[in-house]
């Protein structure tokens, strides 16, 4: 969700604004994904390379982040959706780890329609290392040897296992690069790229890309034909 911070100095204002504005389009395209039936939706909210920012944004940031999620959850509760966090969450202030399990807690007490995460502190290649960590440790204590490491057992040690690589990326604000954002996870997500900065992007930019998706020929590695094989390469008779 890129593009806050020019969005609010195009129009002369402080990057404050452009971040309030932002937390509202997160209101909006989680709403629309609810109506679309979208199942995962995944928002890279705060980067660990965030923290590098001015004192005062990251303080901002944080309080807004508070202050959304105490008038997000009755919508979460009403639409059905369960709120994850996923990323080096001690790194967190206090205040924002309480309300964050607040949150997640209400939200798990129903079956979910739809599981909204939200990536905080959240560096793909610091979730790369602890995964690493993880399995150190195992093959320290015996538990699995160096041959059992595959990418099945990497992809079991992540933050949130359980939850499905992501199909469609959508990047906002022009950028052509991923920025740490699941590194693992989209290896064969396709991407879509935006010029529209985030606080203007609205539903129809969404309805737009899920569009973009649905025309792609997702391949994973075959050729078309194997992916679509003709009559005859289907064994089908003319």
């Amino acid at each position: 969700m890129d593009g806050n911070g020019r969005w609010a100095l195009d129009r002369r204002y402080g990057r404050t604004w452009g971040h309030r504005e932002g937390a509202r389009r997160v209101d909006d395209i989680v709403s629309e994904c609810r109506r679309l039936n979208v199942k995962y939706l995944t928002l890279y909210a705060f980067s660990t390379e965030n923290w590098n920012r001015p004192k005062s944004e990251v303080n901002l940031l944080m309080r807004l982040l508070v202050q959304h999620l105490k008038t997000m959850d009755k919508k979460l509760r009403k639409n059905f959706v369960k709120l994850n966090v996923q990323g080096t969450i001690d790194r967190l202030p206090s205040f924002v780890r309480r309300e964050l399990d607040r949150v997640c807690r209400v939200t798990s007490t129903y079956p979910a329609k739809m599981e909204l995460t939200l990536c905080l502190s959240y560096g793909g290649r610091q979730e790369i290392v602890d995964a690493c960590k993880k399995l150190a440790s195992q093959v320290a204590r015996g538990e699995i040897s160096t041959n059992d490491i595959t990418e099945e057992t990497i992809s079991a040690n992540l933050y949130r296992p359980d939850l499905p690589d992501p199909d469609l990326m959508i990047r906002t604000g022009g950028e052509y690069r991923i920025s740490n954002f699941l590194l693992w996870q989209v290896a064969y997500s396709e991407l879509y790229v935006t010029p529209t900065l985030w606080p203007d992007f609205r539903e129809e930019d969404l309805a737009e890309a899920v569009a973009s998706f649905q025309n792609r020929e997702r391949r994973f590695g075959l050729t078309s034909s194997q992916i679509r094989p003709t009559p005859l390469e289907a064994g089908e008779v003319l």
